[in-house]
This record gives C-alpha cells, sequence and structure tokens, in this order.
C-alpha cells in the first residue's frame, strides 16, 4: 500500500467517524436534549436538560466544530482525488458545457456555505414557553 493509499484510507476513515459523530450529535440535540417548546410539552415546564453538564447549545458547538474539522479533511480529500475528479468531470460533461457547469457549481457551494451570514432573523416577544408569539 502506498503512502497516498494509507493517508487518503486515514481521511477516508476519520471523515466517516466525524460524520456519524455530527449524525449522533443531531439525533442527541433532536430527540434528547429537546428544545424549549418541545420541553414544556414533553415534561410541562421548563425542564432544563443536560448531558455530562452541557445543553443542547454546547453540543451543539460540538456538532459545528465537527462540521469545520469535516470540511478540512474534505478539502485533504479532494485534493488527494483531483486528477480522478478532473477525469470524471471531463468523461460525464460535454466539453461545450464544462464552463457552465463548474461556474453554477462553484457559484452553488460558495451560496450554500455563506448564506447563513445574508439572513437577517426576526425578533420577537417570546410566549409563556411555547415558543414565540404569532400574531
Amino acid at each position: 500500500m502506498t503512502d497516498k493509499s494509507k493517508l487518503t484510507f486515514i481521511i477516508d476513515a476519520l471523515m466517516f467517524l466525524i460524520i456519524m459523530g455530527m449524525a449522533g450529535l443531531g439525533f442527541l440535540m433532536k430527540y434528547v436534549l429537546v428544545p424549549g417548546r418541545e420541553r414544556w410539552i414533553k415534561y410541562g415546564r421548563n425542564a432544563n436538560r443536560t448531558l455530562f453538564g452541557w445543553d443542547r447549545h454546547d453540543w451543539g458547538d460540538i456538532h459545528l466544530d465537527l462540521a469545520m474539522v469535516f470540511l478540512g479533511l474534505l478539502v485533504v480529500h479532494i485534493i488527494l482525488h483531483w486528477r480522478q475528479i478532473v477525469g470524471l468531470f471531463h468523461g460525464f460533461v460535454p466539453a461545450e458545457r464544462r464552463t457552465l457547469v463548474l461556474l453554477v457549481f462553484v457559484l452553488l457551494a460558495a451560496f450554500l456555505i455563506y448564506f447563513p451570514f445574508l439572513l437577517s432573523p426576526d425578533i420577537g416577544a417570546l410566549g409563556q414557553g411555547l415558543g414565540p408569539i404569532r400574531r
């Protein structure tokens, strides 16, 4: 096994473990450490739920950190497979459409990563533990 193959295997294994960790933390935050409104429904009060002393926001920070590490490993993965990616791209996309497909792909990827920074959330008063007041 070459050094590149070993590195690729390690990167891929780490990416798999990280994505499983992200999924597990997502399930933890959604179904175990439920958000405020669901706490009222499930427990009849605004019961604070923690796991190992961390609430859902702390676990959300870990979820985000794992996502950042995953993106870094994805960049390394793409670099390691660049020639294969280019070869497949040339095989799948006709020459006359390559520039357009690449432009759309890059713009869509940039939009997806940056759109949260372009949004302004609505700000409103909270009801009695039932979420935002809707009028």
